[in-house]
């Protein structure tokens, strides 16, 4: 019997031992305590607001996916985290709609797995952004009473039941772009400020974001491209104009660059296959944050950076592809 280590076969020869249903399953559990933090500082809002969020991202995968498609974990991925991109009071007929449109309009009409050319979870939250735009920037503020509701999670569809109860406060990026106010960075880590449901604590993201690393579960030179250019390009800004813009560590800390740059541009569909790729894609997507952070209407930038920047992966990806080995370089103006 011939050996099968000497079996010479068509391309590809090597695969990884992870297989795609361990590496999704892997990243849900990194994002559990991330999840959990949230529900440590925002009770029972963060825990339903998830919750419905990944309730339906399931039920469009179930009805119009592919068989067995739940198994394979990604749109239990997909609704984990377009739950952290909202905020804690969100109605949650609203995240229940944002997780179906990511999935059937964000995946399943492009083919499904592995086919959909922007990442779902962002896209399901663009969505509910021009839908809802009140309702995405409404901020409860961290703490208080655990068991208590942090807005209209409960309201009826196109209805509002507005607590009294529910305490707002702006956001540390919205009290920098509009009051030209900072935030104590120790703040922004601990997670001990109003915003979305994900970004209740940096530190925690980071630290799941580098067990995903040592894995090899994600591609380390997209977040380290976006926070190096953003810390670049954030202090150049700062050392020229101090008063005015925001100093290198209240930008990489603050909004959901922290959540973005490790969970959503490292996705695998959407971002490029190839390493110096990486290196482009992710100086593009910081690189936009700040611009939009700094000059654009409003105060976060994340989401539409990682967007764009989705966009242009077909291209990143054609232009920086290797040369075969043994093949010769086309010459300019060759046919």
């Amino acid at each position: 019997m011939t050996d099968p280590r000497l079996l010479v076969t068509a391309s590809p020869h090597l695969k990884g031992p992870a297989s795609t249903k361990t590496i999704m399953w892997h990243v849900v559990l990194s994002i559990l305590p991330i999840w959990g933090t949230a529900i440590w500082w925002y009770g029972p809002s963060a825990f339903l607001v998830v919750v419905a969020a990944t309730a339906g991202c399931l039920l469009p995968e179930r009805l119009f996916g592919r068989r067995g498609a739940l198994s394979d974990g990604s749109c239990v991925i997909t609704g984990l985290l377009l739950g952290l991109t909202l905020p804690p009071g969100i109605a949650l007929w609203m995240a229940f709609l944002g997780g179906f449109f990511s999935i059937a309009i964000g995946k399943l009409v492009f083919g499904g797995l592995g086919q959909n050319p922007f990442n779902p979870a962002l896209l399901g939250r663009a969505f509910l952004q021009a839908s809802f735009p009140v309702a995405l920037t409404t901020w409860p503020k961290p703490g208080g009473d655990w068991w208590s509701l942090r807005g209209d999670n409960f309201a009826l569809p196109l209805m509002s039941t507005n607590p009294a109860d529910t305490v707002t406060e702006a956001t540390p990026l919205g009290l920098m772009k509009f009051e030209q106010k900072g935030t104590e960075v120790s703040d922004l880590v601990l997670g001990l400020t109003g915003g979305s449901v994900g970004e209740a604590a940096a530190i925690v993201i980071l630290v799941c974001g580098g067990y995903l690393a040592l894995r090899n579960f994600l591609n380390w030179r997209i977040p380290a491209s976006i926070f190096l250019t953003v810390a670049l390009f954030s202090g150049l800004l700062h050392l020229l104009e101090p008063e005015r813009y925001a100093d290198p560590l209240f930008m990489l800390f603050s909004g959901g660059l922290m959540l973005g740059a490790i969970y959503m541009a490292t996705d695998m569909v959407t971002s490029p296959v190839t390493n110096r790729g990486c290196w482009i894609f992710g100086a593009g997507i910081g690189f936009l944050t700040v611009v939009i952070r700094t000059w654009g209407g409003l105060p976060e930038g994340v989401m539409y950076s990682i967007l764009l920047m989705n966009a242009l992966v077909p291209f990143i990806n054609r232009s920086t592809q290797p040369r075969v080995f043994g093949a010769r370089r086309k010459a300019k103006g060759a046919a």
